[in-house]
């Protein structure tokens, strides 16, 4: 693979998509940015990546536009070309939901975005950080940058945190998949005609993981049981015991009502999580039963 030498993006106005497109390449490759239009030569330099200018998306010459795209085209924007260039692009898609309204935003502008978020136009306005505001002017008013800029620096920052999260978060579900066990737990105690509930466990590991609850949530989603799953059991990562929390925040799930028993240490008061240093399987299992109420 051509060594890529610098990356080339508009001047002018910056928008998040080119601002991001251009932090992941600014990661993996390390390179200069340099905000001008780009040349003919730009464009058929492989060694030169072309962000959102330039009329083409040809990822063999690290071409990555897409306002050329006729009007009826799925909405894609920059970060999106970049990242199907990466191999991140599914990946990014599901697990950050902040990147299609970026990807509308970009592409229909902001009365449709609203639209389609089913929320009034001016929503969209209240949700711009002066972070995003900062940066972008910031990124808009540099005709280069490269290393020795503290911009760069965190654009770059930006980049690897980014591509690190889905990494991670993939990697982080290919290991739950081979580790958790999906209950299935008949409560006739707790309401009056009795009901089933689901919930995922995943059982310690050796090594121990640092966040044990990390990619949960991702993986139920994943497998298409966010419907039917309302609880989550996991190691405790501050002992040897167990936390169980509701999934998707479902009310059905009450840990205060196990707050009283000697094995549980903690139950939040709002009740969405309890620690306990029960570690048999069964007993557990009866941890939810009790904490199950039956009823949003």
């Amino acid at each position: 693979m051509t060594e890529i030498r610098r990356i080339v993006t508009h001047p002018g106005g910056a928008h998040k998509d080119d601002f991001l497109a251009c932090s992941l390449l600014a990661h993996v490759h390390e390179v200069a940015i340099y905000r001008r239009e780009p040349t003919q030569e730009d464009l058929d330099d492989p060694a030169t990546c072309v962000v959102d200018v330039g009329g083409k998306h040809d990822s063999a010459r690290r071409n990555f536009d897409h306002h050329q795209f006729p009007r009826d085209h799925e909405p894609l924007c920059a970060l999106s070309l970049v990242l199907q260039d990466m191999g991140l692009y599914e990946d990014g898609k599901a697990f950050c939901e902040w990147l299609e309204p970026a990807e509308w935003l970009d592409c229909l502008g902001p009365v449709e975005t609203a639209q389609k978020l089913g929320v009034e136009r001016d929503v969209i306005t209240k949700l711009v950080s002066p972070i995003d505001v900062t940066l972008l002017r910031r990124f808009a008013a540099c005709s280069e940058l490269r290393a020795p800029d503290p911009l760069w620096h965190v654009m770059k920052m930006v980049g690897e945190d980014l591509v690190t999260y889905l990494k991670s978060l993939r990697q982080r579900l290919d290991e739950i998949a081979t580790q958790a066990e999906w209950w299935s737990i008949s409560s006739n105690g707790s309401t009056s005609n009795g009901s089933t509930f689901e919930a995922l466990f995943l059982p310690r590991a050796d090594p121990p993981v640092d966040e044990p609850s990390f990619g949960l949530g991702r993986y139920i989603e994943e497998q298409g049981k966010n419907d039917t799953v309302i609880a989550m059991v996991y190691p405790d990562r501050r002992g040897s015991g167990y936390g169980l929390s509701r999934h998707n925040d479902d009310t059905r799930m009450d840990f205060t009502r196990i707050g009283v028993c000697e094995d549980v240490h903690f139950a939040h008061p709002r009740g969405f999580v309890a620690k306990s240093s029960a570690t048999d399987r069964n007993r557990l299992r009866e941890l939810l039963e009790r904490a199950f109420r039956g009823h949003s």
